[in-house]
């Protein structure tokens, strides 16, 4: 893993951020799993991007079927990526075990409140066979969608404060709907809730120098 100064406030979704190495790290603990299971594969991916399967390699990769399940429609230009419209704490429309696989990385901590979370959990255990469903560690020291030491922590005013009056965040001022957006939708999970949210799977728990950084339920 590279570090430098800048790697550490990009956002996740550049390819040189300390946050996309990372996620690429997990992915090979994800790829461990799934290589094991029949080919053609078919996963639906909670909130995925065309541009996370290009970094692992599965586009063009007929042994994937993927579908990405989001708010809002991404074009795909590949063969065995589609894409679908719907949310994910109802989806209703798919039947139960309709995916060899569900997964998600770093969304059910945007779902705003823990009964939103009890829907999304309940539903990719309902519509896949298999699921990894991973997020971050509410106890982590460093709360990662802010990078900032024990964030999560502060009363909402003095995040808001915070976000949009200083530059300690990413080393810039956040757009003030954006950050009351944020502050609103993120509500971080531990590992006991995780266990409540999926009862019968095991956790992967990610390590930052012998602290949980993250958590991956799964029934592998």
């Amino acid at each position: 893993m590279q570090l430098n100064f800048k790697s550490i406030f990009e956002i996740s979704e550049k390819k040189e951020s300390l946050g996309n190495q990372f996620r690429n790290k997990r992915f090979q603990f994800f790829f461990n799993k799934i290589k094991k299971l029949k080919k053609p594969v078919t996963m639906l991916e909670e909130g995925g991007k065309i541009d996370n399967e290009e970094n692992r390699k599965l586009v063009w990769n007929n042994d994937y079927q993927i579908t990405l399940l989001n708010i809002d429609l991404e074009h795909s230009l590949y063969s065995n990526i589609k894409t679908l419209k719907g949310n994910a704490t109802q989806m209703s429309e798919l039947e139960d075990d309709s995916y060899d696989l569900t997964h998600s990385n770093s969304v059910i901590e945007h779902l705003y409140d823990f009964e939103n979370q009890s829907k999304m959990a309940l539903e990719v255990q309902r519509v896949g066979k298999k699921y990894l469903i991973q997020t971050p560690n509410k106890y982590f020291f460093l709360e990662p969608h802010y990078l900032l030491p024990f964030f999560q922590f502060l009363p909402n005013s003095l995040k808001y404060f915070i976000l949009t009056k200083t530059k300690l965040s990413r080393l810039k001022k956040w757009d003030q709907e954006f950050a009351k957006q944020y502050i609103k939708e993120i509500r971080l999970l531990s590992e006991k809730e995780m266990k409540i949210l999926f009862p019968k799977s095991k956790i992967y728990c990610e390590k930052f120098f012998g602290m949980n950084k993250s958590f991956t339920a799964h029934n592998f």
